[in-house]
């Protein structure tokens, strides 16, 4: 089984992007009433914590994901590994509010920025000719996790104390990724590639970017003001859930169920999107991804009947799916793989940073009365703003042939 290293590749990137889920801001938010009880603290102090640690969370990523560039990656997603399972054990022991922004420090850099930067960045260099599907299959991870988690969290903390899920899931990692890791990915080495013997291959190369080049391509600020918008708007939405409940007059449940409704639409979106990069590339694709999260901030505004959450949701989930690939495929595509470890830690370090900005963000407004239908509006105009510049340069996307 799994003999074919293509299908070891992909679902490795499927195991770790799944993972990833416990450093996200959907898995972190179900916690944050009991935290916020626990320490008796706002909306806004959380916040606070919340932005700063995941702040220099994304500094310090910067420098470490780079790494991926020189070492093995069995290696690699070790240590990955290693720093989850601790993240996780220390996150049931917070206590106060310096542990807590410990806390969340681990479990945003080893959660949301290492394992999934370790995903699709080895998904990324290794597959050539269908990096799109390759992608869209690995990312399915996270939108499965998407789809079970919040339930199942919000069931386990009528049953079990808080700190407790926490120790199972370090227990759960630990055990469970070293041996899958050994299985999949022992034979694959930074050279590996999808095929080695590609048509017309001097024709096709492209300029392989370092890192300080891409900091000086206007282009990249661009496509980034585009990438950056669903992170921080997502992670507002994802951490203050409660507010928005309490806002809306929503049932207690409504807003983890309608999470099923956004995973089910992020998958669709990632195997439609996968499909449509490797045929029509992701450059030209990039122009939709936030159009299904403008009108959801829309929705937002306008309506706010509980089913309103569960459209609210999906739009959302659509924009996922292809910002999950795009984030990833756009960079490859442009750049090149050769310093695509470099570039990466780089985006994901941004990514990390936007839902730094949009916690802080909403909760800055939320303390000083701002309603979400006023939040949403100002989103709006990010989210507007920023593909009208991605459209005035749509045509200039295109990589440097040598």
């Amino acid at each position: 089984m799994f003999k074919n290293l293509s299908l070891k590749v992909i679902l490795f990137g499927f195991i770790f992007t799944f993972f990833s889920s416990f450093g996200q801001s959907f898995f972190l938010g179900l916690f944050n009433s009991n935290i916020r009880d626990a320490l008796s603290i706002t909306h806004g102090q959380f916040g606070s914590i919340y932005a700063s640690a995941t702040l220099l969370s994304s500094i310090i990523l910067v420098w470490f994901g780079k790494k991926i560039d020189d070492v093995n990656i069995l290696k690699f997603s070790y240590l990955v590994i290693i720093l989850l399972a601790f993240s996780c054990f220390f996150f049931s022991k917070i206590s106060s509010v310096y542990y807590l922004f410990l806390a969340i420090l681990f479990m945003r850099f080893s959660g949301q920025g290492m394992m999934s930067h370790t995903a699709s960045t080895t998904i990324s260099r290794f597959f050539t000719r269908s990096r799109g599907k390759a992608l869209s299959t690995s990312w399915f991870g996270l939108s499965t996790s998407e789809f079970i988690l919040p339930v199942l969290i919000i069931y386990l903390l009528t049953i079990y104390e808080w700190r407790d899920i926490w120790i199972i899931i370090s227990l759960i990692v630990i055990l469970f990724l070293p041996t899958v890791s050994f299985f999949l990915v022992k034979n694959l080495k930074l050279e590996s590639r999808e095929t080695d013997n590609l048509k017309n291959k001097g024709n096709n190369k492209i300029k392989d970017w370092k890192r300080i080049e891409v900091l000086k391509d206007y282009r990249f600020y661009i496509i980034s003001a585009n990438m950056l918008a669903m992170p921080w708007i997502a992670t507002g939405t994802f951490v203050y859930q409660s507010f928005i409940l309490e806002s809306k007059n929503w049932g207690p449940y409504i807003i983890a169920q309608s999470f099923m409704v956004y995973s089910i639409m992020s998958v669709i979106t990632l195997f439609v999107s996968g499909f449509l990069i490797d045929k029509f590339t992701s450059r030209k694709i990039l122009v939709y991804m936030n159009l299904p999260l403008l009108l959801a901030t829309i929705v937002i505004i306008y309506f706010n009947n509980p089913l309103t959450a569960f459209i609210f949701l999906g739009l959302i989930g659509i924009s996922n799916g292809f910002a999950n690939v795009l984030g990833s495929s756009t960079w490859a595509e442009i750049y090149g793989v050769k310093y695509i470890g470099s570039i990466k830690a780089l985006t994901t370090a941004l990514m990390v940073f936007s839902t730094a900005f949009g916690t802080a963000f909403f909760g800055i407004l939320i303390d000083r009365g701002f309603s979400i239908e006023k939040i949403a509006v100002i989103s709006s105009v990010y989210i507007s703003i920023s593909l009208i510049m991605l459209f005035i340069i749509r045509s200039k996307l295109n990589p440097v042939k040598v």
